[in-house]
Formats: structure tokens, C-alpha cells, sequence
């Protein structure tokens, strides 16, 4: 060995000595909750019909604990629709929207999705209100006899709404929240919502390909009197005979789900039921806390929304100095082979950065072990 080689050796990072237990930080599919096991699933539905007592039972048990959990008025529908959140939201808009005018809230990529459906799809000429990503709009110049299409946590960005005070109370419009990253990790105003979608591999950790659509009494009153312009898919349509099709919200699912999937989110739910909405938000709460005190320990890293306020406490963006696309994927890729982290790049369409998922399923000694293995990825990348 040269004496070039020796200092190169003696100058190497040192890997950190204890690993995240779980190093499941991808912002979806999420980690499972602690202690999941497939085996613990109840199986008696499987190969069997969804259309059948027990498949219905089922189906309408997943509703009810997710009623119990969001605190949900009994003025509220819920229905498990398919396509995951995409499929949930994009229901939601082809079957109301084109009653008054639209104004689309971008600032992630997930809302620019919102704002090609509505402009090159449904062609309805919205008014379009973005910011950059890290960013959140003026929510107060927004005219509220619009309907309004925003998301409530930006997956991609790490940016949410503060609140819900922005929403008016006497609103002409409809709110249009796609909460898939928000639902079960804030304390949600369903009073100001009239529209929410989200999927269970979020928050829950739960399989894909779900979705969940839940309505209130403004957007039902909009299904039953107003018939959009355009032709809607089977999977869309919510009506009968100019009635809600309340089937949908009782079990009686539009399209064959995975029986499978509602048992994966049954077993989600009752271990959510056991910590309480609140418990849920707890260890949010604590596991982005411990994520933030890895960013202030270290000057490489920080927050791609640098309003706490408007910080998401779920999908949590971090810039890291000096780094493009590539070295990214370097840092990401050193993280998954020694098991340390698991899919922490950013979204493809944001800023290179980091994202960690820090929602409920995810366990804070697992975030406050990943620091060490940050700080040994970044210092190995670099050389």
C-alpha cells in the first residue's frame, strides 16, 4: 500500500455502528405500521366474492374505522374507489366540476396534475395560481364563488396549508382537497372541506391502487343537481337516476377491489384505533421534529420549505448543499445498500433533494438513528 492509499483509507468515513430498525422512509408506499405481519391478516374474505355478506361487511367495516378515526360527521360519505388518490380526486373533479368556474392552487407536481386535467382534459380554462416548489401561494387572494382544487400536504414539496382558516365559511365554490399525504396526520376542519381524497399507502402504510373519496353535503347536493358536459367512465360515476349512488359509501364498490388490500387497511386501522387520531398526530409530530433536529445539527442539510409554519410534518423535503440529480442518487443508493434508508431521494420533478416520510407508521429512533448514516452517505459521495 502507497502512502497515498494509507491516508485515502485513514481519511474514509466511518459507518455509523447502529442502523434504523425499519429504514423505510419512501413517502409512498409507505412503512408499515410497528409489529405488521402479513400473517396477521384476516384471510376468511379471501376468494371470495366482494359482492357477498361477509365481502360487504368487510368493505363496510374499513368505512366505519375510518370514519371513527377522522372523527368524521355523519353528514360525510366515504367511498373506497379505484385508481389510489389519482383515481379518487379525478373522479371527483370529472362528475363536479363545470358548474361555475375553477380556480387550481399549484405548487407541487401533484396539483400541476390537477391543473393539466382540468386545462388540456376537461378544457374548463382555470385560473391558476402557483408557486415554486418550497412555496406556498397567496391562499388569500383566492375567489371563493370558484371551485377551488388544491392539495393539502404537497407530497413532493414538503409544503402544506397551515390550516383551514383560509377557507371561508360562506363559500359559493366547492373545496377540492386532495389530503392524501394530510389525512390521519392533522387534525382536518371537515367543516371547511367538501371534497377530500387520499390512499391508503400513505399515512396508513397500506397497499395501493385504492382510493378514498369522501363528500359533504355541498358536493353531494352538486353530484344530484348538476350533469357535466363531457362523457364519464363507468368507474366515475356516482349518480343513479339523478340520485347518489349511495351504494358506493356503504361497501358496494363501483369496481372489484383486492379484498386483500382492505384487509392490509383493516389491520392499519385498528392499530391506528388503538394510538387515537391524536396518537396518530403524535408521533408525526415527533418523528418531523427529530428529522428537524438533524437539519439544525448539520449546515449541509436544510428545509426545502422554509416556513415552518406551511412545513409538512409527513413528506419532508431537504436540500442538501451543492448537490444536483446525480449526486443524489449517488447518496440515495450508498443508503440502500448497507440498509440504512430506503427510496430518501426527492420526487423526479423537484429541486435534488432529499425526501423522508416521518408520518405515524414510522418509529422516531429510526429517524434519530438515520442521522449518523446521512452524515457518512454525504461524506462518501463526496469523495
Amino acid at each position: 500500500m502507497t502512502d497515498s492509499t494509507a491516508a485515502d483509507a485513514t481519511l474514509a468515513p466511518t459507518k455509523p455502528a447502529t442502523k434504523p430498525a425499519r429504514p423505510h422512509f419512501s413517502s409512498g408506499p409507505c412503512a408499515k405500521p410497528p409489529g405488521y405481519d402479513p400473517a396477521k391478516l384476516a384471510t376468511e374474505v379471501l376468494g371470495r366474492s366482494h359482492r357477498s355478506k361477509l365481502g360487504k361487511q368487510r368493505l363496510q367495516y374499513c368505512i366505519d374505522l375510518m370514519r371513527e378515526l377522522l372523527n368524521l360527521p355523519d353528514t360525510h360519505r366515504i367511498g373506497i374507489v379505484p385508481g389510489s388518490d389519482t383515481g379518487a380526486f379525478e373522479m371527483a373533479m370529472w362528475t363536479m366540476l363545470g358548474a361555475r368556474p375553477v380556480t387550481a392552487l399549484a405548487w407541487e407536481s401533484f396539483g400541476e396534475g390537477w391543473v393539466t386535467d382540468a386545462v388540456k382534459q376537461l378544457k374548463i380554462d382555470p385560473t391558476v395560481i402557483r408557486a415554486d416548489y418550497g412555496q406556498l401561494p397567496d391562499l388569500q387572494q383566492i375567489d371563493w364563488s370558484n371551485d377551488v382544487l388544491f392539495t393539502w400536504n404537497g407530497t413532493t414539496s414538503g409544503v402544506r396549508v397551515p390550516n383551514g382558516d383560509w377557507i371561508p365559511d360562506d363559500r359559493a365554490g366547492l373545496s377540492f382537497a386532495d389530503a392524501t399525504s394530510g389525512v390521519f396526520a392533522y387534525d382536518l376542519p371537515w367543516d371547511k372541506i367538501d371534497v377530500a381524497t387520499f390512499s391508503w399507502q400513505k399515512v396508513l402504510g397500506g397497499e395501493g391502487a385504492h382510493g378514498v373519496l369522501i363528500l359533504g353535503p355541498r358536493a353531494v347536493e352538486r353530484l344530484e343537481t348538476y350533469t357535466p358536459a363531457w362523457p364519464l367512465p363507468k368507474v366515475f360515476r356516482l349518480v343513479s337516476k339523478g340520485k347518489l349512488a349511495e351504494g358506493v359509501f356503504k361497501g358496494e364498490t363501483i369496481n372489484t377491489p383486492s379484498m386483500l388490500a382492505v384487509e392490509d387497511a383493516i389491520w392499519a386501522l385498528e392499530w391506528a384505533k388503538g394510538l387515537g387520531k391524536g396518537g396518530l398526530i403524535a408521533r408525526s409530530d415527533a418523528n418531523a421534529a427529530a428529522l428537524d433536529r438533524i437539519v439544525a445539527e448539520r449546515d449541509w442539510l436544510g428545509h426545502l420549505a422554509e416556513d415552518e409554519a406551511s412545513r409538512s410534518k409527513t413528506s419532508v423535503c431537504l436540500t442538501v448543499e451543492g448537490a444536483d440529480a446525480d449526486f443524489i442518487k449517488k447518496l440515495a443508493a450508498l443508503l440502500e445498500k448497507e440498509d440504512a434508508a430506503y427510496d430518501v431521494a426527492g420526487y423526479r420533478d423537484a429541486p435534488a433533494g432529499l425526501r423522508i416520510w416521518c408520518g405515524a407508521t414510522v418509529d422516531t429512533a429510526d429517524i434519530e438513528a438515520l442521522g449518523p448514516w446521512l452524515d457518512w452517505a454525504y461524506a462518501t459521495a463526496k469523495a
